[in-house]
């Protein structure tokens, strides 16, 4: 696969990312490094690290990664606005921003309701807190003095630099509100999906809201923030898949989880178990139906014919957690599986 870079500087542009891979600070930070360099030979467009407060933090992460790689665009996938404030969450960014010569991107969503739950942390009003914060950052990044007053206040807040370039704004989204309001206000949508079924279900709501978009806010892209667990032997690739998709399956709206056939109760105790840190627990109570839906998990050809499925409706895939058993290798064949799928 080969990355579609601007010309002149080799950096990849914003409109540019279409596929992307998703690393998690669960792993050493000379392996982040090292996954984020291969994601670049293999053409990729972004690398996106994950912000749960259990990993090691994705800044820090991110900073290692900007100064192995030169073209990748990179930033957290995603973080939320309720551990830190949106306006020192916005300095984070525009910091990386400039710790990668104008490679920073803004990936930020409602956060993940199980492990919120530990630190006691209330989801309050989540779309408009995304919408807010993510609109309060652009004007921060345009040197603007920011004075709100809604479900975060800033009073006369500003920063002291400005970063380098354009930063992007990516959305996480999985209910039908969030993925609209992404789609009307952001640059980026990045829909929690794997499967094809909820891909097209996604691409309606997005197409919703590209009819209330601006104008002035130019076209915004759609990405599958797919989970992906990928090798040559088919169930090892499932097994590598039973943790990240307890995680997923905790934070699933009921409606997604009936779109599947999914029992509620089952995934209520799935995401208690998340909470209470019982890891193996949590993978252990994963059935098949619930891998098939929230994981692309199996060979590269079985990869290969999801993702050209998803392709059908989305304008890229970003390839998540957990990748499968050896995560290095696992981004060389994600890459492979979306040469045939293209």
């Amino acid at each position: 696969m080969t990355g579609d870079g601007d010309a002149e500087d080799g950096i990849v542009g914003s409109d540019d990312v279409r596929f992307g891979v998703e690393v998690t600070p669960e792993h050493p930070l000379e392996d982040l490094v090292g996954f984020a360099e291969t994601a670049e030979a293999s053409g990729f467009d972004a690398v996106f690290a994950s912000s749960h407060y259990n990993n090691r933090d994705p800044f820090v992460a991110l900073s290692r990664m900007a100064g192995a790689t030169e073209r990748v665009r990179l930033g957290p996938g995603v973080v939320n606005p309720y551990e830190t404030h949106p306006v020192t969450q916005a300095s984070r960014v525009a910091t990386l921003a400039e710790a990668s010569a104008g490679r920073g991107m803004y990936g930020l969503g409602a956060g993940d309701r199980s492990t919120l739950a530990n630190l006691g942390v209330d989801q309050d009003r989540p779309l408009r807190r995304v919408l807010e914060s993510f609109k309060v950052a652009q004007d921060l990044f345009d040197g603007e003095r920011v004075e709100h007053d809604g479900t975060f206040v800033a009073d006369g807040a500003r920063l002291n630099y400005e970063p380098p370039g354009e930063v992007p704004v990516f959305v996480g989204a999985q209910g039908p509100h969030m993925t609209r309001m992404a789609a009307k206000h952001a640059d980026g949508v990045l829909y929690n999906g794997s499967h094809p079924r909820d891909v097209a279900w996604a691409a309606d709501r997005v197409a919703e809201g590209r009819e209330e978009r601006p104008e002035a806010y130019g076209d915004v892209s759609f990405l599958a923030y797919a989970s992906v667990s990928v090798a040559e032997d088919e169930t090892a690739a499932r097994e590598a898949a039973r943790i990240p998709v307890a995680f997923i399956v905790g934070g699933a709206p009921p409606p997604v989880l009936d779109r599947h056939g999914i029992d509620q109760d089952r995934a209520v105790s799935v995401g208690d178990a998340v909470s209470a840190g019982e890891f193996g627990d949590a993978g252990a109570a994963v059935t098949d139906a619930m891998l098939d839906a929230f994981c692309i998990a199996g060979t590269p050809a079985t990869v290969a014919d999801r993702f050209d499925a998803i392709l059908d409706h989305a304008d890229g895939i970003v390839a998540a957690a957990p990748l499968g058993p050896d995560v290095e290798a696992a981004i060389e064949l994600s890459a492979e599986a979306l040469d045939r799928a293209r």
